[in-house]
């Protein structure tokens, strides 16, 4: 009775509204030789930053930039706001949840001054990682301009 398995394929949301690229594509090699793990990148328009899966926020970072997230279906992931960002020591960064919290695709997580990251000549791409390999198997993106909740892909879990 194969109706009763769990799907393995899950739509990814856009976590902020901007230009969805790959992973391949981020202008850093931790993230583009997907050493944190396979993923995607947007080139944000907006301020405000949401979950592309709902979960649990794992972990919070102390520099506000990057958030930790289990997925319902239980994938790890990483949200990475901007580049060498973490020199910022949080400044531009308001935290609009806490860890623990479980969260939806339309609630946001952070809002986010990207004119003072562009000021401070970082690089404002957010990045979301899926940091435990063995989870999934396949990650597809649309390369296009895309409003925060649209959905910009898919995962395969494993």
């Amino acid at each position: 009775m194969s109706f009763f398995k769990k799907k393995k394929t899950e739509k990814l949301y856009a976590p902020c509204t901007g230009k969805v690229t790959p992973i391949s594509d981020v202008n850093d090699p931790v993230f583009s030789q997907k050493m944190l793990g396979d993923g995607f990148a947007v080139i944000p328009d907006d301020y405000l930053i949401y979950a592309p899966l709902a979960g649990k926020i794992t972990t919070i970072f102390p520099t506000k930039h990057a958030i930790n997230i289990k997925s319902k279906t239980g994938i790890d992931y990483l949200i990475h706001i901007g580049l060498d960002t973490v020199e910022l020591k949080g400044e531009p960064f308001t935290i609009l949840v806490e860890e623990n919290q479980h969260v939806t695709t339309t609630e946001p997580l952070v809002k986010v001054d990207f004119d003072k990251i562009v000021a401070c000549e970082k690089d404002p791409t957010v990045i979301v990682a899926f940091i435990e390999q063995a989870q999934i198997s396949e990650i597809t993106v649309q390369d296009k301009t895309v409003d925060h909740g649209e959905v910009c892909g898919e995962i395969k879990r494993t």
